[in-house]
């Protein structure tokens, strides 16, 4: 496990880049949940967590492609998947498990 960010430095219905082994991933806060996404669209590869945000979907702020939150894929087509990073929470700290 390693920390890569504190929980009060993601309000809800905001998000947060991180680098994880140069890996970008990004952290959102849905509704008090957080959940860690590769930050790579995998349409062409934009930002997600610069992305809109909602209480079920990100959408990519580029070319508008929309993500299911709870199940991390495509709402258009649910075979394509976005990598999902495993988080715990610790006295407010984020770690994602490596």
């Amino acid at each position: 496990m390693k920390k890569i960010a504190e929980i009060n430095q993601i309000p809800p219905g905001r998000s947060k880049l991180v680098m994880v082994n140069d890996k970008p991933v990004a952290l959102f806060n849905i509704n008090g949940k957080i959940f860690a996404w590769d930050n790579r669209c995998p349409h062409r590869g934009a930002s997600l967590s610069d992305g809109n945000i909602s209480d079920s979907v990100i959408q990519c702020k580029y070319h508008l492609w929309q993500f299911d939150v709870k199940k991390a894929c495509s709402i258009v087509n649910p075979s394509i998947k976005i990598n999902v990073y495993e988080i715990e929470i610790k006295n407010g700290d984020i770690f994602i498990i490596l």
